[in-house]
């Protein structure tokens, strides 16, 4: 009989992270392990902040299907089971391992993905223009995610391109501006060559999205939590953030994928910041993505034994003893 543990962590961010209406120092991550026989699945989850989402409510959802999963509760049966969110991405995430170590696959050769390295963003926090500018620059990749908010946004931005002139950038605003802040900055952050603006509006008002023609791609994070909302975001986004921790797991997650594909939108994968176990799963969905944002791990002070690795930006496949 297969045996769940979950337990709540608490890991330390090197500095403190600032996005649109928050302040984070640490990050309190749901792990969940469970045991079959000799095998061992494991995965994380942070949850969904802006949701109210916390350590100890993604506790109490995980040991509340304790028995379920005891019982032998798949992953179709985690989607009836809990609601899309933390909870359920981490223990989908640990029966993808579990099921992956059994067949003595990995969990893309069980999907039929083949597995190549990824670049990923880096992430600048919001500060004083040129304290982004100075993260920008010792920053040792050439593709930056910029979070900004409705406070000196064009000013921010100037300094991390000047700073980085080499740089591929897009910026995050994390519902942080009006639709009138949106039509005027566009234009100016499409000529200083920014790729892509994720959630401008906030989620639930942005439908003046729907007829505007953005001069650079817009992409819906918080808009866009799982397949429920897939069509009403598809009508006023190009690009969709797909993070696990949104859609309740990976199951979900490449639910989200193909539904996107087939509809001619783009994809990007995130994160809600975690360590390498959480990032791992996001590696199979960043595989068919253009950009990729799974840097969590590299704003913790420290990370899990057998960690993902990072050069350049760069970021190869999880090793086995972490995940999949």
């Amino acid at each position: 009989m297969r045996q769940l543990t979950c337990s709540v962590e608490h890991w330390s961010l090197k500095r403190p992270f600032h996005i649109t209406g928050y302040r984070f120092d640490e990050v309190a991550i749901l792990q969940a392990s469970i045991r079959d026989g000799d095998e061992l699945g494991q995965g994380e989850a942070t949850g969904i902040y802006y949701l109210g989402e916390t350590g100890s409510s993604l506790l109490a959802q995980a040991q509340s299907v304790g028995g379920a999963i005891a019982d032998g509760a798949s992953r179709e049966d985690l989607l009836r089971l809990l609601p899309a969110g933390g909870a359920r991405n981490a223990l989908d995430c640990a029966l993808w391992d579990l099921e992956a170590k059994q067949a003595g696959e990995r969990v893309w050769e069980m999907l039929g993905i083949r597995s190549e390295p990824v670049v990923t963003v880096n992430t600048v926090g919001i500060g004083s223009p040129a304290e982004m500018a100075n993260v920008a620059s010792e920053l040792d990749t050439d593709h930056i995610k910029v979070k900004l908010d409705g406070d000196m946004p064009l000013e921010r931005i100037r300094a991390v391109r000047n700073a980085r002139p080499d740089a591929v950038i897009v910026v995050d605003v994390n519902a942080g501006w009006t639709f009138a802040q949106l039509t005027a900055l566009a234009p100016r952050f499409r000529d200083l060559g920014v790729a892509m603006i994720e959630q401008p509006l906030p989620r639930g008002g942005d439908s003046e999205l729907e007829g505007y023609e953005a001069p650079l791609p817009l992409c819906a994070d918080e808009s866009c939590l799982d397949t429920n909302e897939f069509e009403q975001a598809a009508q006023r986004y190009q690009m969709i953030n797909i993070k696990l921790d949104k859609t309740g797991g990976l199951t979900e997650a490449l639910r989200l994928a193909a539904m996107a594909r087939d509809s001619g939108i783009e994809i990007m994968v995130g994160n809600m910041v975690g360590t390498s176990l959480g990032m791992a799963p996001g590696f199979v969905i960043a595989q068919q993505c253009r950009f990729v944002d799974l840097d969590g791990a590299l704003l913790l002070r420290r990370d899990r034994d057998h960690p993902m690795r990072y050069s350049g930006g760069v970021v190869m496949p999880p090793p086995i003893e972490l995940w999949g």
